[in-house]
């Protein structure tokens, strides 16, 4: 069996394995939780959610998962990939095998890493910080609040639904109502899910086609019409921070982020270091209420927080603190590629679910075609110009340090140009 044959078969069992694997829909609490909390936060009379979790045991996959990340060859780029996706689903098999437990955050960090870890020069923490203490200036002057519009739960669905028939052409994507969805939205290759009893403005539900159906849902579509590598179309652990991180770039270059949006994140992160310094259910959700969201939004931003953890504290959920981490790594990697003329490089990002790492490691297996190109791009990815011509004045303006800037200087040019014949 030659090298080509190997990774075919690595690739089914690493499928097989990974298809009972599923770590989102296993962590949801369920709308009834949040009901019977805010009734009795309402009533005066809160209590903390008491979670039960079923147990688990995937001895079996991480069997199979163990015999892929053991034989793979490592030393070629495919037989790397595929032993460090393997890897990353015996950890979350291993998270799912330990909820609530000290094991659970353990392994949660290896997957997501923690808040206090180092970005650059600065941490995860202190960017988020940066950016409650921006938006804190800008509150200031700007209304959050979106007066275009509200739809409900089901109403987003029609209308996502529109859209993603639009987008996807030749194929049928489900969008459906999940009352036990704990984030606003999730979504595959076959369907997306929206939250149950929800509303949703028109701001939100761009945000939710961009993030949730013209890069999770077109990425992993993609990844399941490989010829070869049909283990692209998996959501792999490994491959979270790179997904939400273009995700959240879309909503960037799109124009569909706003403020608030930016302020959910960089919340999101601080109320995880909260929760690992030892902060239970309830100070973290006080933690949301002090920074200005609604009873319901504090609810599910502290429930993704303790989702398969432990409500006491300390153990707890850590993804959420991959959106910032993965935006910054997706934006300076876009701008590094289109310096270096790697053009084709934003479009193999929606190949199928792959990181930042397998783009460069990758590249021969693309060349050569055994990775075939992405199928479905959203508009912004597919032209090319505009990207490129983005990314280059992004690159340009950074050169300008708005620090060593006055707003009088301006003021001073225009008295300047006056005084020319």
């Amino acid at each position: 069996m030659d090298a080509t044959e190997q990774f075919v078969e690595f690739d089914k069992k690493l499928v097989a394995a990974a298809k009972g694997i599923k770590i989102l829909s296993t962590l949801g609490w369920g709308e009834q939780t949040a009901h019977d909390f805010l009734e009795g936060w309402r009533s005066g009379n809160p209590k903390t959610p008491q979670i039960e979790y079923q147990k688990f045991n995937y001895a079996e996959e991480k069997s199979l998962l163990k015999s892929i990340i053991d034989t793979a060859n490592s030393d070629h780029p495919v037989g790397g990939y595929l032993a460090e996706t393997a890897h990353s689903y015996y950890v979350a098999a291993q998270m799912l095998e330990s909820l609530g437990t000290s094991a659970f955050r353990e392994c949660s960090e290896a997957l997501y890493g923690r808040p206090d870890e180092s970005l650059g020069a600065l941490s995860n923490l202190e960017l988020a910080d940066d950016f409650i203490r921006i938006t804190n200036d800008f509150a200031a002057i700007m209304d959050f609040s979106d007066d275009t519009g509200v739809l409900h739960s089901g109403e987003t669905a029609i209308k996502i639904k529109s859209r993603a028939d639009e987008f996807f052409q030749d194929y049928s994507i489900k969008v459906m109502v999940d009352d036990d969805l704990t984030s606003k939205a999730a979504a595959g290759s076959e369907r997306v899910r929206i939250r149950g009893n929800s509303n949703f403005t028109l701001a939100e539900i761009e945000q939710l086609i961009q993030h949730e159906v013209f890069v999770h849902s077109a990425s992993m579509l993609n990844g399941r019409r490989q010829p070869w590598l049909k283990s692209l179309g998996l959501g792999a652990p490994r491959t979270t921070a790179t997904q939400e991180g273009l995700a959240t770039f879309a909503e960037l270059i799109t124009g569909t982020m706003d403020l608030a949006r930016l302020r959910r994140i960089a919340l999101r992160i601080k109320g995880i270091q909260h929760a690992l310094d030892g902060a239970d259910f309830m100070e973290t959700f006080k933690f949301f209420m002090n920074a200005g969201q609604s009873e319901l939004e504090s609810f599910q931003s502290a429930a993704r927080i303790f989702r398969g953890g432990d409500v006491t504290g300390r153990n707890v959920f850590t993804k959420d603190g991959v959106y910032l981490k993965g935006l910054l790594s997706v934006h300076t990697f876009l701008r590094k590629a289109i310096q270096e003329r790697k053009i084709d490089y934003p479009q193999r990002l929606f190949a199928g679910r792959l990181t930042i790492s397998d783009i460069v490691k990758l590249d021969g297996a693309f060349d050569d075609g055994w990775i075939a190109p992405a199928k479905y791009l959203p508009p912004w990815v597919a032209n090319r110009q505009g990207l490129a011509t983005y990314l280059c004045y992004n690159a340009f303006s950074h050169r300008l340090k708005l620090e060593e800037i006055r707003l009088e200087d301006f003021a001073q040019e225009m008295r300047d140009l006056s005084a020319v014949d």
